[in-house]
């Protein structure tokens, strides 16, 4: 039995048909959804056993460096989506349609899509409610899987003013309900619910027949998702609130090179077991 069935029960791969039916309240398992960006990654979260890959626009600041995700393109998300789709996973590859990508026209936007596809994924995922109905709308019908992406979305961090809790005021938690049911009725087959209240995000569960994803979004959610650099600890300062480290692996990491360059400073690598011996011998 392989590493990802054994971790998680799977024996065949995620489809989006499976993955739409996965709601708790019906008895489902919850769903996983982690981030990779690169072949490594996404062998190491499928042999865990996730249900979804995201190749997340967190690339831009985890991978690229960038302060925020409105840097990446459709290119870049194009690259890493195909490193991901080259480890051929069980899980599900989902990628995000970056900032600009999906804002012009429908055409814009499946032809962006379709980048996305050819590049390896099995499905996009985009932000916003009911003013991109007609992108989503349009992906379904050029037969492309769309996952949504409500409350606290980061390619508006300009507009929301920083990336602050969403949903808190009475109206505002209608207008998300609203938009969830929009997005559900435009095709959507799940949606991630970002930095919401916790009893906005069991709202939120309850209200639509699709699964909800949750980060920082309270318990209630169908499933969950993290940054993988997040949960293993890769990145530096504190995380927020809603991440939950498993691992400390940039401490880890630094002591390990820190090792390394200690050795070779003093002379102690290569050792003779890790050197070639003359005439083909070693």
């Amino acid at each position: 039995m392989t590493g990802a069935a054994g971790a998680s029960g799977r024996s065949r791969a995620s489809t989006v048909p499976a993955l739409r039916a996965r709601k708790v309240a019906a008895g489902a398992e919850p769903l996983v959804m982690v981030t990779a960006y690169d072949a490594p990654g996404a062998r190491m979260v499928d042999d865990a056993g996730v249900d979804v890959i995201l190749v997340g626009d967190s690339l831009a600041m985890v991978v690229l460096g960038h302060d925020d995700t409105l840097h990446v393109t459709v290119d870049d998300l194009a690259h890493h989506t195909a490193a991901v789709a080259r480890s051929r996973p069980r899980a599900l590859v989902v990628a995000d349609m970056p900032w600009l990508s999906y804002h012009r026209s429908p055409a814009d936007t499946v032809a962006n899509a379709g980048t996305l596809v050819r590049a390896g994924a099995g499905a996009v995922k985009l932000e916003g409610g009911r003013r991109r109905l007609p992108m989503v709308e349009a992906l379904v019908a050029a037969e492309i899987p769309v996952m949504g992406h409500l409350g606290l979305t980061p390619q508006s961090v300009h507009v929301m003013g920083g990336y602050k809790v969403q949903g808190r005021k009475a109206d505002d938690a209608a207008g998300l309900v609203d938009d969830a049911l929009a997005l559900v009725d435009a095709g959507v087959f799940a949606i991630v619910v970002e930095g919401v209240p916790a009893d906005l995000g069991a709202r939120l569960t309850e209200a639509v027949p699709v699964p909800t994803v949750g980060i920082g979004a309270g318990p209630h959610c169908d499933g969950q998702v993290l940054v993988l650099h997040d949960l293993l600890g890769l990145g530096e300062g504190p995380p927020p609130r809603f991440v939950r480290r498993y691992a400390s692996l940039r401490d880890d990491g630094v002591r390990a090179v820190a090792a390394f360059a200690a050795d070779v400073r003093s002379g102690a690598f290569p050792s003779a077991q890790e050197s070639y011996g003359p005439g083909g011998a070693g």
